[in-house]
């Protein structure tokens, strides 16, 4: 019998231990295990000790922040030892490292994305003492999901050593109605979905993200409409009256004060307006009393841009200074409350701008998102960046950056006035991986960008992406989860880890084909940064080669390979179909025939909404369909 003993009774460390029991039980070790409650460690008590840093005597880890900030020791040998960490969901994160070490993986979210080694804990010796490069390691939802996609993935993060994951609006509705109703696929039937349904959802996922110890960041939009009675649910137009007494708060713009093109999440209101700002602050205040699970609020302005108000008290002030000031109430009020949640306030389109008057009057309260959505993903950020000029505020006829030296000039302006707690909110995962079939060239961006996060003076990333980004491979989510937690890795390392692992004794060939695959589509090309070239289209001929000389492996491993990799073949497999009806329609595309490529376009959708079952784990159908249509019609 093998003894768990854990020095905190919480659920989280509960988790932990039964983690732990669950995976040694799975890797053959079939001793038996008990886990029991201690008080104080004693060394001389055979076990595997579960607890905080300090409750062990260790070394001080020396973190900054010990909610926030996460560091692990273990040191186990044959089947006693220790595994702390810097707080509840840290001794988590060691239980998966320490699994880690023995030789599990999880290469994607499900059971079937487990490689579970055999090992006997009573044979390994396991020492890491390890403090995670940045603070904050997020993934955030977006695309269209079913429940079961978002809490695997909630179930999936802590094991590659994320910290957080962040549930965008108050119900996240429009994510999973995307799913249920089953836009972009007519064959398969709309499943009836309700508001009802989504706080449902919302209420066991945060179940879910508290049982892991994770940090809950949660809303960001809809503090402009829901407060004032109309919902912002989605980026959907409204089709309801609005009152009188609730338009005298919207933006004027062009003299009319109206939903900004029919859109509540996209309206921008009359910040000049103190009953605008009171109405928005004590609706914040009330959320956070009914949610006390909540770690980090996100607190946003309207989405959209150059839709500011116009008016004649408005159009003299800032947009961001509007923000400060209501950043300013809201902590005054949170204060008198009692109530120490986080609020993140974001730079991002008009409000790359930094104010010019106000200023944050408790920085410890606040964190600051930059999240550069109009930035190129042919580029990465770099040492000495933020050295351009930054243009003039020019009320609703702005043009917003794209190269990465001008973003994050604006990010430099901003830390000249705030020098608080930040991170890097990025969408890398977003739409800029459909223009790299292979996921090499969008892996090494993510991986640079991680490297030069410091920098920049930022201190992570909550990455806003699809969650269903697995089609071929997980690799850019591993990059991002290893990368963040040690940012001194090699990416080579990286890349070799995760294909041995998804693919065994062929990892290797996997890596060179699909490596190969990014290389010979243009991504840059596929972003509309650049005009096609005779290069790119000898590129594009070449492909039909490169898989059809690689489909046999493909077959053969299907064959032979059991669970895990058997999925991880048989997704290659209808990946490499994909890729050679992109190279055709791609090629159709760029030599001007539209026609063309719109009906091979149109038979490849057919082909994955007729397979979209099979694919659904991994692939995101809604946004790919989204993002390539773009493309073609573009």
């Amino acid at each position: 019998m093998i003894k768990i003993l854990k020095l905190i009774d919480s659920k989280t460390v509960d988790f932990a231990s039964i983690e732990l029991e669950k995976y040694l039980t799975l890797a053959g070790n079939r001793y038996g295990f008990s886990i029991e409650k201690r008080d104080k460690y004693n060394k001389d008590e055979n076990a595997i000790w579960l607890g905080l840093w300090n409750q062990f005597n260790l070394e001080d880890p020396k973190v900054e922040n010990p909610r926030f900030d996460d560091a692990i020791f273990v040191d186990i040998d044959s089947g006693t030892g220790i595994i702390a960490g810097t707080n509840e969901r840290s001794i988590l994160l060691g239980v998966y490292r320490f699994l880690r070490e023995i030789g599990f993986r999880w290469i994607r979210p499900g059971l079937d994305g487990e490689v579970i080694p055999k090992r006997d804990i009573l044979k390994v010796n396991v020492k890491v003492k390890e403090k995670a490069s940045y603070r904050h390691r997020g993934i955030c939802i977006e695309g269209a999901v079913s429940y079961e996609n978002v809490a695997d993935m909630i179930d999936f993060i802590p094991k590659l050593g994320f910290n957080s994951y962040f549930i965008q609006f108050r119900e996240a509705y429009t994510f999973f109605e995307r799913w249920y109703s089953h836009r972009n696929n007519p064959l398969k039937e709309r499943e009836a979905f309700s508001l009802e349904k989504a706080r449902e959802y919302i209420s066991k996922l945060a179940r879910e993200i508290k049982e892991r110890g994770l940090l809950y960041h949660a809303v960001g939009h809809g503090w402009t409409c829901e407060p004032f009675g109309i919902p912002g649910l989605g980026w959907d137009p409204y089709e309801k009256e609005i009152p009188p007494d609730i338009k005298q708060y919207f933006a004027e713009i062009n003299g009319k004060r109206e939903l900004f093109e029919g859109i509540p999440l996209n309206t921008n209101l009359c910040y000049s307006n103190p009953e605008v700002r009171r109405i928005i602050v004590n609706s914040i205040v009330d959320y956070l009393k009914t949610h006390p699970e909540i770690d980090t609020l996100h607190f946003w302005l309207a989405d959209g841009s150059n839709n500011q108000c116009e008016c004649e008290n408005c159009r003299g002030t800032l947009p961001s200074d509007f923000y400060v000031m209501m950043l300013n109430e809201l902590d005054r009020l949170l204060t008198a409350e009692g109530i120490d949640t986080k609020i993140v306030f974001l730079i991002y389109v008009d409000l790359l701008w930094p104010p010019e008057k106000e200023r944050i009057e408790n920085p410890d309260r606040f964190i600051l998102m930059f999240a550069p959505i109009t930035r190129s993903y042919s580029d990465t950020y770099r040492a000495g960046y933020g050295k351009a000029q930054i243009p003039e505020y020019r009320r609703n006829q702005l043009i917003f950056p794209k190269n990465i030296d001008e973003n994050v000039s604006f990010l430099k302006a901003w830390q000249k006035i705030f020098d608080g707690d930040s991170f890097d909110f990025d969408y890398h995962l977003m739409w800029a991986h459909y223009s790299d079939p292979g996921y090499f060239d969008i892996s090494r961006v993510i991986y640079e960008d991680i490297k030069n996060l410091k920098n920049i003076g930022l201190n992570g990333l909550v990455s806003c992406q699809i969650q269903r980004v697995f089609f071929p491979t997980g690799l850019p989510v591993y990059v991002i989860a290893h990368t963040l937690w040690n940012d001194s890795i090699d990416f080579d390392k990286i890349v070799e880890d995760y294909f041995n692992s998804a693919f065994g004794k062929d990892g290797e060939k996997v890596k060179d084909y699909l490596s190969k695959i990014s290389s010979l589509f243009d991504p840059p090309t596929l972003r509309r940064e650049k005009l096609p070239s005779e290069d790119m289209l000898e590129k594009l001929d070449r492909i039909s080669k490169v898989v059809t000389d690689f489909m046999p492996l493909i077959e053969d491993r299907i064959r032979e390979e059991g669970s895990t990799l058997f999925k991880s073949w048989l997704y290659l497999k209808y990946h490499s179909e994909v890729v050679l009806a992109l190279a055709s329609i791609l090629k159709k595309k760029f030599t001007g025939k539209d026609k063309t490529a719109l009906e091979l376009w149109n038979n490849l959708k057919g082909t994955l909404q007729k397979n979209e079952d099979a694919l659904q784990p991994v692939f995101d159908l809604f946004e790919f369909v989204e993002v390539m249509e773009r493309v073609l019609r573009g």
